[in-house]
């Protein structure tokens, strides 16, 4: 029987601490969250539609944010062979993976909104 290594609280703690630093990396800034949110409630989504869908972000900043989604694999980006040529973001099966995180941050910002609300 083989024996299992031994893994001390301080290597765990390491490699979840990196964890968090790469997951922070990917996903850090303000329009991240709200795109990846607003693509797993809207499937496929076109440049001009997401536009609209996220509030306040500009066209350079999304075309950036889109950018960095997709190379790191959390949505895809198809060009479609139409006239004018179309393009649709979707969000991969890797980026769904982040649906249960992402839920439980909303839901946490309502429960602290509330809590803020009330006590002013």
């Amino acid at each position: 029987m083989k024996k299992q290594p031994v893994v001390n609280n301080n290597q765990l703690c390491l490699v979840r601490i990196q964890g968090i630093k790469d997951a922070m990396e990917v996903l850090s800034g303000k329009w991240k969250f709200h795109i990846l949110g607003t693509l797993m409630l809207g499937e496929n989504l076109r440049f001009m539609d997401l536009l609209r869908e996220v509030n306040g972000i500009g066209r350079k900043m999304l075309s950036k944010e889109l950018q960095d989604l997709e190379m790191n694999h959390l949505i895809t980006r198809t060009v479609l062979d139409t006239k004018p040529v179309t393009v649709e973001y979707s969000i991969t099966e890797f980026g769904k993976a982040l649906y249960p995180g992402i839920n439980e941050i909303a839901n946490w910002g309502i429960a602290y909104r509330n809590a803020i609300y009330k006590k002013e």
